[in-house]
């Protein structure tokens, strides 16, 4: 891969944009539209591409490969921390925002889904500035 795919200058607005669409379609993968078999994995695997555009809006002008590293850090600290059960932490779990956004118990197939979503990410971004650099 070249480092004109690696390193890349992000939109911020864009990303807002793909952050807010990210959010939109994890709310509605929670919907009974969603075959079973995925439905455990997609709410997951869309959290962490969720992940990655905010990660990717903070750094804008960062490395994809760290932006796949640093989404994958915070996806893995939030799930590990669910193995931590302090009083205060389990009371912003028991209301919805905390629930979505902490999550509510520790599941190893967790890690993969998130896995899953941000490498997904890094490669969109890698199609997308390949295509871009080839325009040029």
């Amino acid at each position: 891969m070249s480092n004109i795919i690696l390193t890349v200058e992000r939109n911020r607005i864009v990303y807002v944009f793909l952050i807010i669409a990210t959010i939109g379609l994890g709310l509605l993968s929670r919907s009974s539209w969603v075959p079973a078999y995925i439905y455990a994995y997609l709410g997951d695997a869309l959290y962490a591409l969720m992940i990655y555009f905010i990660v990717g809006w903070c750094l804008s002008k960062n490395k994809i490969e760290n932006v796949v590293i640093i989404s994958l850090v915070i996806c893995f600290l939030i799930e590990f921390s669910q193995l931590c059960h302090f009083e205060w932490l389990d009371t912003l779990r028991q209301n919805r925002l905390g629930r979505l956004v902490l999550g509510r118990g520790f599941l190893w197939t967790d890690l993969i889904a998130y896995t899953m979503g941000v490498l997904l990410g890094g490669l969109l971004e890698m199609l997308y500035y390949k295509r871009l650099s080839k325009k040029s």
